[in-house]
């Protein structure tokens, strides 16, 4: 039987089927549009959203993209760091805290995707381009879309609204 310190439970990690269900959604989406769009070749879908094949060597907002590559690990280190970090917050979580279990499965999820790319690819492949009238807004992945739904999920807590994201007992 595992052993685990006082405090860490094992029960928030069932939400781990979601991290894995983002990861999977995000390298099939990733592996399809690299197999079929031409890279920098917007693919119309609707007046303000294109497909669009680009390859991110930086972080968020293409952060350090032009820095030579030193930051690929450097990024590879912080996911790995806030994978971990992010598995023992689940542990520690009330049985009561499902939203936080979920929020953090996808900002887990997400990170997890990049990581793959960072790692395997060199780069991050991103190809959700939102735009409107000349304003292109940085193009980003499902990955990207979990990890900002989690952190937007966290934010009520945050701000203290308490109870937010608890299973009500009745």
């Amino acid at each position: 039987m595992l052993s685990l310190p006082e405090g860490y439970h094992l029960r928030n990690l069932r939400w781990l089927w979601l991290m894995v269900l983002v990861v999977v959604l995000d390298l099939a989406t990733k592996a399809w549009v690299s197999d079929t769009l031409t890279y920098a070749q917007p693919v119309y879908v609707l007046p303000v959203f294109d497909l669009t094949l680009l390859h991110n060597t930086g972080a968020a907002f293409s952060f350090l993209a032009a820095a030579g590559g030193w930051q690929r690990w450097l990024f590879a280190a912080i996911a790995v760091v806030v994978s971990v970090v992010i598995l023992l917050w689940m542990m520690k979580l009330s049985s009561k805290q499902y939203w936080h279990a979920v929020s953090l499965a996808l900002i887990l999820g997400g990170a997890l995707g990049n990581l793959h790319d960072r790692i395997l690819l060199g780069y991050v492949v991103d190809f959700l381009s939102f735009h409107y009238n000349g304003w292109f807004f940085p193009a980003f992945n499902l990955a990207d879309s979990a990890i900002t739904l989690g952190a937007l999920m966290l934010i009520p807590d945050m701000l203290g609204f308490k109870g937010a994201g608890q299973r009500q007992q009745h």
